[in-house]
Order: C-alpha cells, then structure tokens, then sequence
C-alpha cells in the first residue's frame, strides 16, 4: 500500500474520529476540524517523502492535537475566555446597559462588589484577560497554587450565593470602576513586559486591547481622572515600544533608547491627558500619578529626576507598597547616588526577595559602586527569577560585561 492510498484510508476511517476526540478536548468543533485538517494536510506532504508511520491513526490523532495546541497558543485566548465566561455568567439575556462594547461589559460584570478585589481582579484576567494562573501569579507576586486557589475560592463563592452577573446600569460603574481599572492596567503590563517564559518578549495584541478598551472607558467617563490617567499611562509607555527590545532580543534601558523610535503622536496625546488633569485642580490618584512619572521620563533629552522623585514621593503616600518604593529607590539613586539608592533598596530585601527585579536593580547599583561580587550574585538572582527573554538576554549581558 503507497502513501497516497494509506492517507485516503486513514481519511476515510479517522476522520471523525479525531474530530470528535479534538472537540471533546478542546470544546470547539471548528478547532477540532480545523486540527484535523492540518494533520492530513501534513501527512499528505510527509508520508511520501518519510514513509507511512506505524500506526497512521494514532500518528494523525497526535498530530491534530499538536496542531490544535500550537493554533491556540498562536493566537490570542481571549475570545475563548470571553465565550466561557459569557457561558458561565449567562449575560446573554441581558440587555445591553450602559456599555455597548462585549468585552469592557464583560469585565465590569466580572468585577463585582461582592467579591474582594484581589478575587475579582484575578477572576477577571482568567477568564476574560485571557491570562494563564502563572502570569496572574507573578502580576500579584504570588505563588501560582495561591493563585489558582484564589480563583477557585471566587468561583465557589459565586456558585454558593448565587450572585447575579448581569450587564451593570450606569448608577453601578462607579463601584466597579476601581477593579476594571486595575484589570485594565495588569493585562496592559502582561503586554507591556510579557511574564511567560515561552512567549514574546512584548505581546502587542494584549496592551493594544488594554489602550483600547481604557480609551473607550474613558470616553464613557470623560470627568474621571483615574480613567484618564490610566489611559495616559499606557499611552505614554506604549509610545516607547518600538525602542525596548534590541535586536539582539535585549531590554533596553530607558537612558539607552533611542528616541527617535518613539511615537510622538502617542507622547503628545498622553501630554495632554496629563496637562489636562492637573488643570482640573483635583487631587491626583494613582495611575494620574504614574502617568505625570512617565510623562516627565517622555519629556525632553533626559529625564528630570528631581521631578520624578517628587512624584514618587506623592505616589507612596497613596500608595506605599514595595514595589512603588523600589521605583522610588531607583529615582532616588539618580537623582542622590547609588549609595543613597541602595540604602533603601536593601532594606525591601524582606518583601521582594523573591522578586526579580528587586535583584536587577541591587546589581545594577552595586554594578556602579564597583562591588563586582556581590553585583554579580545580585544578576545572578534576578536572572534566576526572570522570565522575560527580552529582560533575561539583558541581565546576562550585564552580568558577563563584570568580568
């Protein structure tokens, strides 16, 4: 039997079944059709040239289900997600409220009051974010069994009172308006700086959705400066793509880049976001303040350290976890000194020891007071810690260029 008449007989009798068997592991006909489909258009290429296989159904059911897993991780999952959660929250029936986009809609059900906000933010990336419980883990620094048991605690709660998802009323965003933000934010750091270790460095498609669906939130809240700040923030980051990864696959440095691979269209919009703010008189929240901090970095040749600090200092009065002081430490150590800087970054060392960029920037600043031994076992760690191909290529360099 040739190739040609063993395919047309495995087509013949395998067909259906490994379509059946992708689409009860997949829950999706068209994906499990469309994996079928590459395998015998794969086998129909290699089975001439490489031979028949032993088991021409067991190779073609195996095939399928690698082609399907490679398509899925390919493409985004957030579509998926928002299909499952659109199942299991059963919003269908209801109309469609004050937002008109599915997506944004869906995350504000999801962040209901009835839920402590670490749950609902962490919900919310799973199942419309599209994030794995890995990449949420590390967004709260968390272990990923926390993570996953956190989620399924949200999910049981919902399950037990039987709280209602519908599409929320006008009268309602605001109390949900703190956990969208914050979902918004995370799933445009996962595409700003991706986590995973077997993904892109940068994942355009997650902060392009992330800008996206801010931009129409802000439009639906025009007066309310966390919206625009967020917004803001993410414009003036983003606009700062094209010039973070080398192309040698290397993080680039902010006083590295080159600015005149930025984008000046999203700099200028994300000024006036910011000009627009302080001109309001209001007292600026958190994202307004990180915003006005990148705002200052996009301002000009270099940045204005002064003026950072000034603004981290506002910011940890709002906002005093450790990460936000690890960035006050590293304003703190351009605009005084390593030795001033280092000072405060060691003394985090209890909450961010396993947190890779605690260790990134204690070797950069022993780096620059030439304790080579330690600066090296800092790289070390934070190499150890780092999942970003882009952010490890980086620290090995810098690790290397010590001796």
């Amino acid at each position: 039997m040739d190739a040609g008449e063993a395919l047309t007989r495995a087509h013949r009798e395998e067909w259906a079944r490994v379509v059946a068997t992708l689409a009860k592991r997949f829950g999706s006909l068209d994906l499990a059709e469309e994996g079928a489909a590459e395998a015998f258009a794969t086998a129909a290429e290699r089975w001439p040239r490489d031979g028949i296989p032993p088991n021409p159904g067991a190779w073609l059911s195996t095939t399928a289900t690698r082609t399907t897993i490679d398509r899925i991780r390919r493409e985004s999952t957030r579509d998926a997600r928002h299909r499952e959660a659109m199942l299991v929250y059963d919003t269908a029936t209801e109309p469609l409220g004050a937002i008109d986009d599915d997506r944004l809609r869906l995350i504000f059900t999801c962040c209901h009051p009835a839920l402590a906000m670490e749950a609902r933010v962490a919900l919310t990336l799973r199942m419309v974010g599209g994030l794995s419980v890995p990449e949420i883990a590390r967004a709260f620094l968390v272990q990923d069994t926390t993570m996953g048991a956190r989620i399924t605690r949200a999910k049981a709660k919902i399950a037990a009172a039987g709280i209602p998802y519908r599409v929320p009323a006008a009268s309602d965003l605001p109390a949900r308006l703190a956990g969208v933000l914050t979902v918004l934010y995370l799933i445009f750091t996962e595409g700003h700086l991706a986590s995973g270790a077997d993904t892109e460095p940068v994942r355009e498609e997650l902060s392009g959705e992330a800008i996206r669906l801010t931009r129409m939130l802000h439009q639906l809240l025009p007066d309310d400066g966390e919206t625009a700040g967020l917004l803001a923030l993410m414009l003036l980051t983003d606009a700062r793509r094209s010039a973070r990864v080398s192309s040698l696959g290397e993080l680039v440095p902010l006083d590295e880049q080159d600015r005149g691979l930025w984008d000046a269209a999203r700099i200028a919009e994300g000024h006036a976001l910011v000009r627009a703010r302080l001109a309001s008189g209001e007292a600026p929240g958190r994202y307004q303040l990180l915003a006005a901090i990148n705002a200052v970095h996009t301002d000009g040749e270099r940045s204005d350290w002064v003026q950072v600090v000034a603004l981290y200092d506002q910011l940890a009065r709002l906002d005093p976890s450790p990460i936000v002081r690890l960035n006050r430490a590293v304003a703190i150590a351009e605009r005084d000194g390593a030795d001033a800087g280092l000072t405060l970054v060691d003394a985090l060392a209890p909450a961010l020891d396993g947190y890779h960029g605690f260790h990134a920037v204690r070797a950069e600043l022993l780096r620059r007071l030439d304790r080579t031994l330690d600066a090296r076992a800092a790289y070390t760690a934070a190499i150890a810690l780092a999942a970003n191909t882009a952010e490890v290529a980086y620290l090995e360099r810098m690790r290397e260029r010590l001796a």
